[in-house]
C-alpha cells in the first residue's frame, strides 16, 4: 500500500514534509509553511508492526496522526468485549477527532504502519487559528458522515458477491491513483476481519473470492495479494 512520493518545490516547509503524503492532506494542506515548521518541531514518526494499537477506545485523546504508509482499522468494542470493525482509514488520512476529550473507537494497525503523531493541544490551536483547516476538517467529518451511510446501504442491501465487491473495490482506489485502470494490492484484513466487517461468514466470503477470481475479475496469489486487471469491470460489480 505503499505510495511513490514527489518533492514539493516549496523550500520554506521542512524537508520531511515536503516528502510527505500528508502534505497536501486534510490537516497539512491547509497549513502555513510557518505552522508547518512548527507542527513538525513537534511530530514524531512511528512504525508499527500489524496488530500494534494506535489508541484505544475509552482512552484519552494526547495526540493526532497522520498515516503516511500502511492501513489503519477502526474498531468499536462492546461492553461485554464483542469487537466490530467499523471503518478502515489509508495514506494519507488523518486520525483523531478534535476536542473530543477521549477516543470514541479504537485504531489499530492493520498492516505495517507508519504514522506521524503531533500534540492534540498544538494542533487545536491551530485548528482556531486556521479557518481553511476548519473548513477542510468539516468536508472531511461529512465526506466520512457519506461513506458511512454508503456502507450502511452495502451491508443491508447488496448482495454477498456485492459486499465483497465493494471492500475489494474501496482498498483497490486507495492502493492505486483512482486514475488507474489496474490496481494490485495486499489484503489488509484476514478473511475472519472481512467477514467481521461485511456481516457475512467466512466461507461464505471465501466462496465469493473464488467466484471473483473465476470470473475474472480478480486475480489471488498467495491467499493475500490481489489484482485487479480491470478497475471498471470491479466498479460495475460494486454499482450494478
Amino acid at each position: 500500500m505503499d505510495i511513490a512520493r514527489s518533492e514539493d518545490p516549496d523550500t520554506t516547509i521542512p524537508a520531511t514534509c515536503r516528502v510527505c503524503e500528508a502534505r497536501h492532506g486534510v490537516v497539512c494542506g491547509a497549513l502555513t509553511a510557518a505552522q508547518l515548521r512548527e507542527l513538525c518541531k513537534h511530530s514524531t514518526r512511528r512504525k508499527l508492526d500489524a496488530g500494534s494499537e494506535i489508541v484505544a477506545q475509552g482512552e484519552e485523546v494526547s495526540s493526532y496522526s497522520n498515516i503516511m504508509n500502511g492501513v489503519v482499522k477502526l474498531c468499536k468494542v462492546l461492553p461485554d468485549g464483542r469487537q466490530q470493525i467499523v471503518g478502515l482509514q489509508f495514506v494519507p488520512d488523518f486520525i483523531g477527532r478534535p476536542f473530543v476529550p477521549e477516543s470514541t473507537l479504537s485504531a489499530e494497525a492493520a498492516t505495517p504502519t507508519e504514522i506521524c503523531v503531533f500534540p492534540r493541544g498544538l494542533l487545536d490551536r491551530m485548528i482556531l487559528e486556521t479557518p481553511e483547516l476548519q473548513h477542510n476538517l468539516h468536508a472531511q467529518a461529512l465526506k466520512e458522515l457519506d461513506a458511512a451511510r454508503e456502507w450502511m446501504l452495502t451491508l443491508g442491501r447488496r448482495t454477498a458477491q456485492e459486499k465483497v465487491a465493494s471492500l475489494l473495490y474501496l482498498i483497490a482506489t486507495h492502493a492505486e491513483p483512482e486514475t488507474a485502470s489496474s490496481a494490485a494490492f495486499d489484503l489488509p484484513l484476514s478473511r475472519a476481519e472481512i467477514a467481521d466487517f461485511l456481516g457475512l461468514t467466512i466461507e461464505t466470503v471465501s466462496r465469493q473470492m473464488t467466484k471473483l477470481r473465476k470470473q475474472g475479475v480478480i486475480r489471488i496469489e498467495n491467499n493475500r495479494h490481489i489484482t485487479v486487471p480491470d478497475m471498471d469491470e470491479l466498479e460495475r460489480l460494486v454499482t450494478a
